[in-house]
């Protein structure tokens, strides 16, 4: 028998004697009358006279951490909520079964206990427990405890046991929720409305990147799974509301990277009668509000560096590639304008996709502090208004940090005649082999035939944003389960089948 399937048998017998004890292994009630964070906030600056005198007794529940001592006297620690307590046992406070009960648990079983808060001599904060109850068991070793959970695959793998294990991951998660909810309340605030919008599509766009593929059985079509709301949000533009957001997940059939899963989580916002330059000014309201609502300030820690969200640059693409350029003497504003130049240095098949690509050897990585890079060329820009003043670019700009896109906005195109020139030159794109080249929507070429107003649009990403305010080094740290490929037979319920005919024969 190998040394998992002896603890997982001897875990079983226990829940045996437990039913023996009249308790129940699994699934019953517990009205707390306190969570763990809630004793610790109405107490933590208690003195033990104070606690003493008011005599507080409180019902808690949690996941055991640790036990030490399995004598007449002891102590656990409960997890629950992020913070852990301490509970003191002693024979003489317990009645029989219940002390009997305390000898037979392992770390990891689930319990509630009713008591009295004092202090011990170490000044500890904890609950002399008078009555415990059983509430769930666990059958697998807990992770040491000292050191938690560290085996990186085994942490995104199993997420449950990453949390039970590692009490920052779960301030992740939390602090996830907060830029989540942080940004819906500043747009609320604005007068937007949150809408949802499909996540299969008949025609995928919006971005530009390889869709998943799915088929509809009654309908007997394709469908794809969304890379982007973006032309459904316009569509509701169209037809009158004029300022609009989803909080949406996206599919996007590509590599997994530090920055890149599969499935990911964006803020797309739409606001009608504004332009590119309304929607700086409003992104660097909204990051810096986020920040200061998720970790305190504007000033965050991400990966060794200092960011600084009250202090967003703002710069041309062409500016950036002058100031980042390394290689020998830096090049003039003729130079990086200049279609021959940019071909000669970025070897793209038009001028505007060398810039991009020139900008993106050059510049990305060393975008650390939060940038707002503005004036794309007009080729990589299908869906935005070219600029009034020079035709090859478009209003359009992106945000970076730490070097990373975070965010991209520009000017709505709303030309329906322009917009399907640009679809047109995205299918001659597609033609030449580019696999993310945008494809021909003919009803959304129509929905702008009846006219959309003026208009901005942006898009950033909640899974990059939350990993700067968490120093979170990879997009699988900040996502509760990433994509990954299948771990093969697990065998737990095997483990559990000869568990169960060993206890039982």
């Amino acid at each position: 028998m190998s040394l998992e399937q002896e603890l997982l048998t001897q875990r079983f017998r226990r829940t045996r004697e437990l039913e023996a004890l009249g308790q129940r292994p699994y699934g019953q009630r517990f009205d707390f009358s306190h969570s763990v964070p809630e004793v610790w906030a109405g107490n933590r600056q208690k003195t033990a006279e104070e606690l003493e005198a008011e005599k507080i007794e409180v019902r808690v529940c949690g996941r055991i951490q640790s036990i030490r001592g399995k004598g007449k006297a002891g102590f656990m620690h409960l997890e629950q909520g992020g913070e852990r307590l301490q509970i003191y046992i002693k024979v003489d406070l317990l009645s029989e079964d219940d002390f009997k009960l305390y000898q037979m648990l392992d770390i990891g079983d689930i319990i509630g206990v009713g008591g009295v808060l004092f202090h011990t001599r170490t000044g500890e904060l904890s609950v002399q427990a008078a009555k415990l109850t059983f509430l769930s068991k666990t059958l697998l070793s807990m992770p040491e405890k000292f050191h938690g959970l560290e085996d990186v695959e085994t942490r995104v793998r199993q997420r449950y046991l990453d949390l039970i294990s590692n009490l920052d991951v779960r301030k992740t998660f939390v602090a996830r929720a907060k830029v989540v909810s942080s940004i819906r309340r500043q747009l609320d605030e604005r007068g937007f409305v949150e809408v949802e919008t499909p996540m299969m599509q008949p025609l995928y766009g919006g971005a530009a990147a390889r869709p998943f593929v799915t088929h509809h059985n009654t309908l007997d079509i394709d469908l794809y799974l969304r890379i982007a709301p973006e032309l459904y949000l316009k569509r509701l533009i169209v037809g009158g509301m004029d300022r609009v957001y989803e909080i949406n997940r996206n599919f996007r059939n590509e590599g997994v990277s530090i920055h890149h899963n599969p499935e990911f989580t964006m803020l797309e916002f739409y606001q009608a009668y504004t332009d590119y330059e309304g929607l700086m000014d409003l992104t660097v309201e909204l990051l810096k509000q986020t920040a200061i609502d998720v970790t305190g300030g504007t000033v965050v820690e991400f990966q060794g560096q200092t960011l600084d969200f009250g202090n967003i640059r703002r710069l041309t693409i062409r500016e950036a590639i002058i100031e980042y350029w390394k290689d020998g003497e830096k090049p003039t504003m003729e130079q990086v304008s200049d279609a021959e130049w940019l071909k000669a240095h970025g070897g793209k098949h038009s001028a505007g996709e060398s810039l991009v690509e020139i900008f993106e050897r050059v510049c990305e990585r060393n975008l650390i502090q939060p940038t707002i890079i503005y004036e794309y060329p007009v080729e990589v820009s299908p869906l935005s208004k070219r600029n009034r003043n020079d035709p090859n670019f478009v209003d359009r700009f992106e945000i970076f940090c730490a070097g990373m896109e975070i965010g991209n906005a520009y000017n709505e195109l709303n030309d329906p005649n322009e917009q399907r020139k640009r679809f047109e030159e995205q299918l001659a794109m597609k033609a030449r082999g580019d696999d993310e080249a945008h494809q021909m929507d003919e009803d959304y070429v129509r929905a702008l035939c009846y006219g959309m107003p003026p208009t901005g649009g942006e898009g950033i990403g909640i899974d990059r944003l939350t990993m700067l305010l968490t120093d979170s080094r990879s997009i699988r740290d900040v996502i509760l389960f990433p994509l990954l490929r299948p771990e093969g037979e697990i065998g737990i319920a095997d483990l559990l089948r000869k568990a169960e005919a060993e206890v039982d024969a």
